[in-house]
């Protein structure tokens, strides 16, 4: 596949130079010769390589700027940074904005398109690997022989028959998006756009822009969530954190079908689904004053409710095979299982199913077979480590040293005993105390054997 290589110099004779190099290397080529135009050129369309020239017309650093402007747009872009005028200051200052290689001009032309070789492969090769764990994920089937996943299947079937909005609820790594996409595979939709936006992983003041795009003041087009969605499905995760000033306009969208980009006065109709994941309490949410009342019964047209994973103990064995044989056969790893899963049945999974698959992956990472101790060994020292990082001290700061203590003691053993499946004397021998002392320190604390 040829590679799109965005080439930006202020100096015409420098331009066709690499222009010409480029091309005669098999890559296509974009070419500005200042900053606006650059701008222009990666709003318009996102180059897989870009060449940059540090000093363009508008100051010392421009070349930075449109580095960074591209990074906040895709990370992943290799940017190569060339100048006449470098120093190591500049250089620094490239790298540390994310630059892929600096070059000195006058530049050797063979290094240059060996830089822009390694460029277009480490683009390519993330590209693979992003695709390659997109269709592992889209790939996954919704596993469980619990009577609540055995009702979500149902609610599915029914749901994709119709165009109703969905709303899903469930602690975070529970699965809602796999809920959404198999409605959205099963649906008159399933040839459409799937398109998601995350409330919680966006700037507040960028959520708009997201959203509903923009027109500048160029004429430029920059497309939201809601116009790429049209046809097919806008999925709203974490809806809870949409900016309240924002909820407003959503209800107007659901209600008229149209939006208004920003800076712009002119009528966009759509046709879309939307679906909305939330894992807050969503009740508390409205009484705080967080969300609105009205745009929630207007979302939820129709609820789904995914439990966490400690509640359906039963799926935990079938999501372990399940995601054994996927996971080893997309990778082509070795192939394993596991024999005791009394341990997996007893941890808390505060991660829930994704906490289970990621467990599962980095096991067939490590490739350790069919060596059960080994497996044993990388599952409690995931889980262990888990487990650590979820203590928290700060509810026990507003009562006295004893009871924090006691709090402490009973939440540290507590884990300790599901670590090892609820044996004492594992148990006991972990902690460093004699099996009486530890029966007579566990009823103490009110806490009964995990047995």
């Amino acid at each position: 596949m040829s590679a799109e290589i965005l080439i930006v110099d202020d100096n015409s004779d420098i331009r066709i130079i690499l222009d010409e190099l480029i091309k005669e290397a098999g890559y296509t080529t974009r070419l500005a010769a200042n900053f606006n135009q650059a701008l222009t050129e990666i709003d318009k369309k996102l180059p897989d390589v870009a060449i940059l020239d540090v000093k363009l017309d508008k100051g010392d650093n421009d070349g930075i700027q449109l580095l960074e402007h591209i990074k906040s747009k895709n990370s992943d872009i290799p940017v190569i940074m060339i100048s006449g005028h470098a120093n190591i200051e500049m250089a620094i200052n490239s790298l540390k904005s994310g630059a892929f290689e600096f070059i000195q001009k006058p530049f050797d032309k063979e290094r240059l398109i060996n830089f822009v070789n390694r460029a277009v492969e480490n683009f390519n090769l993330k590209n693979e690997n992003k695709n390659l764990n997109s269709k592992l994920f889209h790939s996954f089937d919704l596993i469980g022989k619990s009577s609540n996943i055995t009702s979500i299947k149902d609610q599915i079937q029914k749901l994709s028959l119709s165009e109703s909005r969905v709303f899903i609820s469930g602690p975070t790594g529970s699965g809602k998006e796999l809920i959404a996409r198999k409605i959205y595979k099963n649906s008159r939709r399933k040839n459409g756009p799937f398109i998601i936006i995350n409330g919680a992983l966006l700037d507040t003041k960028k959520y708009e822009l997201e959203l509903f795009g923009e027109e500048k003041e160029d004429g430029s087009i920059t497309y939201g969530a809601l116009e790429k969605a049209s046809s097919g499905v806008l999925l709203i995760d974490e809806v809870t954190e949409i900016p309240l000033e924002t909820q407003s306009k959503i209800l107007r969208v659901i209600i008229d079908q149209k939006f208004k980009r920003l800076n712009s006065n002119h009528d966009i109709s759509v046709d879309v689904r939307l679906i909305c994941c939330n894992s807050k309490d969503i009740v508390r949410e409205i009484k705080e004053g967080n969300f609105r009342e009205d745009l929630y019964h207007r979302l939820n047209v129709f609820n789904i409710n995914i439990e966490p994973l400690n509640k359906r103990i039963e799926d935990i064995p079938l999501l372990i095979d399940y995601f054994i044989e996927k996971i080893c056969k997309t990778f082509n790893y070795k192939t394993f299982s596991i024999n005791d899963n009394n341990y997996l049945l007893n941890y808390n999974w505060p991660g829930n199913v994704r906490e289970l698959r990621n467990l599962i992956e980095r096991i067939a990472i490590l490739s350790p077979g069919e060596n059960n101790e080994k497996i044993i060994e990388i599952i409690k020292e995931s889980l262990s480590k888990s487990v650590e990082d979820n203590f928290s001290v700060t509810d026990t700061l507003s009562i006295p040293l004893r009871e924090a203590r006691e709090s402490f003691e009973k939440e540290y053993l507590i884990s300790q005993l599901k670590k090892f499946g609820g044996n004492i004397s594992k148990t006991s021998k972990f902690v460093g105390m004699e099996r009486s002392a530890l029966h007579r320190k566990l009823k103490l604390l009110g806490v009964k054997d995990l047995n």
